[in-house]
């Protein structure tokens, strides 16, 4: 039996459809065809969105599946996205790229050292490493095209500032992962130079030479 959140998907997505037709050929004045690519595009996303629950859109993995089977499938993407790096023109967008691949690598190397972390991190590895594989693997083929549409350059601005923020939102991520490791050794820190000062060890010039 389908429930309301199933049934009023239709209606919903077509909205959406509606939506992104109208704005990109009313209001802008977009040509026909890319406002009806966009439309059904919109159509599409809603239908996804609403046919299924989160957890399946970002990609929940097969309880059965092994996680050494997931780590090595994102090694495999992530080398991917590194040889896109000298395939791309763009000076900037290429050491944004590299930044991406050395911080995704350290990622999974964080994860397949340490388990326990994938839980916090699992959205990673279902969606965000798999889809900006595919955003740049599309944003190098459209350059290499070398098209001068407007609608292309719009797809080339959007897709280099979502990789600059695929970079900032992975380094962000990796960071995440240490957080509780900082905060415990900062805390074992201070309880360790409380107890030198205790026993007598305080009178050092740590950072002003010997």
């Amino acid at each position: 039996m389908s429930s309301k959140k199933d049934s009023k998907g239709p209606i919903i997505s077509a909205a959406l459809g509606a939506a992104f037709f109208a704005v990109p050929y009313v209001a802008l004045s977009i040509p026909l065809l890319p406002s009806l690519g966009i439309a059904v595009a919109a159509f599409g996303a809603g239908n996804l969105l609403f046919s299924q629950d989160k957890n399946t859109i970002i990609g929940t993995f097969d309880e059965t599946k092994d996680l050494s089977e997931i780590i090595k499938t994102a090694k495999k993407q992530n080398n991917q996205i590194a040889s896109m790096i000298n395939k791309i023109d763009d000076q900037d967008i290429r050491k944004e790229i590299r930044e991406i691949a050395e911080t995704a690598d350290k990622i999974i190397d964080t994860v397949d050292n340490n388990h326990e972390k994938f839980n916090k991190i699992k959205n990673f590895f279902s969606y965000y490493l798999p889809v900006t594989l595919k955003i740049i693997t599309e944003y190098d083929n459209i350059e290499n095209q070398r098209l001068k549409d407007k609608e292309v350059k719009e797809f080339m601005r959007n897709a280099e500032d979502m990789i600059r923020k695929i970079n900032k939102s992975f380094q962000k991520q990796l960071s995440d992962l240490y957080q509780k490791n900082i905060i415990d050794t900062d805390a074992e820190m201070k309880v360790f130079d409380s107890m030198l000062n205790l026993d007598g060890f305080d009178d050092f010039n740590i950072r002003g030479g010997n």
